[in-house]
This record gives structure tokens, C-alpha cells and sequence, in this order.
């Protein structure tokens, strides 16, 4: 078996590839009408531009008003949905319902003309957690993660799997009794 991004060879069994860490399960293409279909393990969903923030990243092209989920909606039957609610229960104490998009951090703050649901704080003060961390959403009903290129990075541990560190600016399906580390804090979904 081969990796289907990279091509490297893969021994039977692997989750992940050993040379550009892509999830095996994750280049299966779900049709949107599964609903039940829930990925064994933290699988990518797709990758992201770096924000543009200027002065922070050299030569970062700014984003355009284009939306960070591109979907044909008329190719597509509406489907009606239940709204999804995950809950993160956070190392530092609280739980929060969250059943949108939003922004994890010391003190999350979006970019200009960005718009999210929920901000919610993580109290570290010993700041390894970065102001704005990661981001949040919930797309066809599964959530996913992305580490907003903060300092200390993000680690995905899902229940029964292998621990992924997730590169920034890419986007990250989770599944329930998922470990998400932020710096030295954590939270786990469910």
C-alpha cells in the first residue's frame, strides 16, 4: 500500500504516512449524504492560508473576502440538519457547549471581517497558550480544529489512537473522547 499524497510505501496497518504524516483513512472521500459515517481517527479536512497579519508573517499574501469552505450548493439537495452541539471540557475547569465556528485562546480576537460564533478563553498564566490558538467548527456535523500558528502548537490525541501534531493553518476533523493539547493546557470533546 502507498500513501495516496506522497507516494511513500506503507506497511499494512498504518494510520498515518511516516514521511508527510498524512492520516491513510483520511484520502477516502465521504459522500455528504453519510451522515453516520464518523472517521476512525483525527483525519485532515483540508488546508488553509495563513492569516495575514501584518508585520508578523514576511511576505503572507492578505485573504480575500472568498469563504474558507468552498461549497457548490447547486449541486447539492438542501438537507435539513439538527443543529450538532460538541462540548470541551477544559483542563483549567470549565465546559463549554460550542455548535459553530469559533476562536480558542488567552484572548481570541478575530482577523478584520472575520466572524465566528464563540470566543472562548483559556486562563494560563503561564502563557503557553497562544492569545488566539486555534479555531473551531462544525461542518456536516463532525468537528474540526486549526491551530491558528500559535507558539506552542496544537496536538490532537482521538480515543484509542496516535497522537498528531497538527500543522497550522490546516484543518483537523475530530471525533468524540478527542484530546486536544493547546501549549500545557488541554480539553477534551465530547
Amino acid at each position: 500500500m502507498n500513501c495516496r499524497v506522497c507516494g511513500s510505501e506503507l506497511s499494512d496497518g498504518t494510520l498515518f504516512c511516516g514521511n508527510c504524516g498524512s492520516s491513510v483513512t483520511a484520502a477516502r472521500v465521504r459522500p455528504p449524504a453519510v451522515a453516520d459515517s464518523r472517521p476512525s481517527d483525527t483525519s485532515i479536512v483540508e488546508r488553509l492560508p495563513k492569516p495575514a497579519v501584518a508585520g508578523r508573517f514576511p511576505g503572507a499574501e492578505p485573504l480575500d473576502d472568498a469563504p474558507i469552505l468552498v461549497e457548490d450548493l447547486d449541486t447539492a439537495p438542501p438537507v435539513e440538519q439538527a443543529q450538532v452541539t460538541y462540548t470541551l471540557s477544559f483542563s483549567t475547569g470549565p465546559s463549554v457547549e460550542v455548535s459553530g465556528t469559533g476562536l480558542i485562546g488567552r484572548r481570541p480576537i478575530t482577523q478584520p471581517g472575520e466572524q465566528v460564533d464563540q470566543l472562548i478563553t483559556v486562563d494560563d498564566p503561564a502563557r503557553s497558550v497562544s492569545k488566539t490558538h486555534l479555531e473551531f467548527g462544525i461542518e456536516a456535523g463532525e468537528l474540526w480544529i486549526c491551530d491558528r500558528y500559535s507558539g506552542n502548537g496544537t496536538v490532537a490525541h482521538p480515543l484509542g489512537g496516535v497522537a498528531r501534531l497538527c500543522e497550522a493553518g490546516r484543518r483537523y476533523r475530530v471525533t468524540r473522547g478527542t484530546r486536544v493539547e493547546i501549549g500545557d493546557q488541554w480539553f477534551d470533546v465530547s
